[in-house]
C-alpha cells in the first residue's frame, strides 16, 4: 500500500474504463470544504450545495461523459445523523452530474467494513485515511489481489442490497430535513 497525493487521487478518475465505486460506511465527515455548508443546514439557512461542490462535479461529469460508471453506496444509521441528513439534501447535485449514488439502512447491511474505500475498474483499492477528528488525511492505494477482490465482493453485495438515492429520499423524505 502506497500514500497518494492530491495529483494522483485525481488520475485515478481520469485512468479509469468501466467503474469507480466508493463505499462510505462513516456517519459524519469531517471535511473542511463542507464545513460551512453543513453549519448553514444546521442553523436551517438557505444554501445552494452546487457552488462548493463544482470541482467535484466537473470531475464526474468528464469522467461519465467518457463511458466510465461511479457509483456509490453509503450506508447509513437510521435515524439519519445531522451529517447524513445534510447529505442527502445536497446530493442532487452529484446525481445530475452523471453519479449513481445509492443508501443501505445499516441494520441491512450485515458486515460493514470499518473504512470507506474506493473500487477503481475491480483492480485498484483506494482506502479514504483519516485523523483523530475525523477530518481527511490522505489515500492510501493497493493492488494486491487478495484485498481488491474482498472489497469487490463487499460492493458487490451491499449494491445489491442499497437503494437508489430517488427512491431512498422520497421513502426518507418526512426525516431528511429535520
Amino acid at each position: 500500500m502506497r500514500l497518494l497525493d492530491g495529483d494522483e487521487w485525481t488520475e485515478l478518475f481520469h485512468g479509469c474504463e468501466r467503474e469507480a465505486f466508493h463505499l462510505e460506511v462513516r456517519d459524519a465527515y469531517a471535511v473542511p470544504a463542507e464545513s460551512e455548508h453543513f453549519q448553514r443546514f444546521i442553523d436551517g439557512e438557505l444554501d445552494d450545495h452546487v457552488t462548493f461542490q463544482q470541482p467535484w462535479l466537473s470531475l464526474i461529469r468528464t469522467v461519465t461523459a467518457g463511458g466510465v460508471m461511479v457509483r456509490r453506496v453509503r450506508v447509513v444509521t437510521v435515524p439519519h445523523s445531522d451529517y447524513h441528513r445534510w447529505v442527502l439534501v445536497a446530493t442532487a447535485p452529484s446525481i445530475e452530474a452523471g453519479e449513481d449514488i445509492r443508501y443501505l439502512p445499516r441494520h441491512r447491511a450485515r458486515d460493514v467494513p470499518l473504512d470507506d474505500f474506493w473500487l477503481f475498474d475491480d483492480e485498484q483499492v483506494a482506502f479514504n485515511l483519516v485523523d483523530r477528528d475525523g477530518k481527511p488525511a490522505g489515500m492510501a492505494l493497493s493492488t494486491d489481489s487478495q484485498l481488491v477482490e474482498h472489497c469487490r465482493s463487499v460492493k458487490q453485495r451491499l449494491w445489491e442490497r442499497s437503494t437508489p438515492y430517488v427512491d431512498y429520499v422520497a421513502s426518507a423524505a418526512p426525516t431528511v430535513g429535520q
